[in-house]
């Protein structure tokens, strides 16, 4: 799973050449998705205006919504200090999941703003061009 946090889902919204390369490439493939925390969506638009509607028109992303158990459990990390609303969402979404059994990526303009133990790309990173 590819998750964007709030800073990559501004940037996909203001054109970033990459993270549109890998939107696009997602969407020709079938069951792959862009996955972004309802938190770091709520986030980003209200950071800027238009930027939920620029990214919800490509069909490669989905939303993470903020169901019962994820509200426990990012309020829980905000309580815990690992960062604002939006940042402990993002990391929720990159924990493990019982629906989904490979490695999440957090796709970030902010490596340093995660734990240890949660992959993140820096989305302007030489890793971003497929050199992972």
């Amino acid at each position: 799973m590819i998750i964007l946090d709030t800073g990559a889902v501004k940037a996909l919204a203001a054109g970033h050449k990459t993270l549109n390369l890998l939107a696009g490439n997602m969407a020709r493939t079938p069951g792959d998705h862009l996955v972004i925390p309802a938190l770091c969506l709520t986030q980003a638009e209200a950071d800027e205006q238009d930027v939920s509607r620029r990214v919800l028109a490509l069909t490669s992303v989905n939303v993470d919504p903020l169901d019962t158990v994820a509200a426990i459990g990012v309020g829980t990390m905000i309580r815990d200090s690992l960062g604002g609303p939006d940042t402990c969402h993002a990391l929720y979404c990159a924990l493990p999941r019982a629906e989904f059994t490979g490695m999440s990526i957090l796709l970030t303009p902010h490596e340093d703003a995660y734990p240890p133990g949660i992959i993140t790309v820096d989305i302007d990173s030489p890793g971003m061009l497929g050199h992972w």
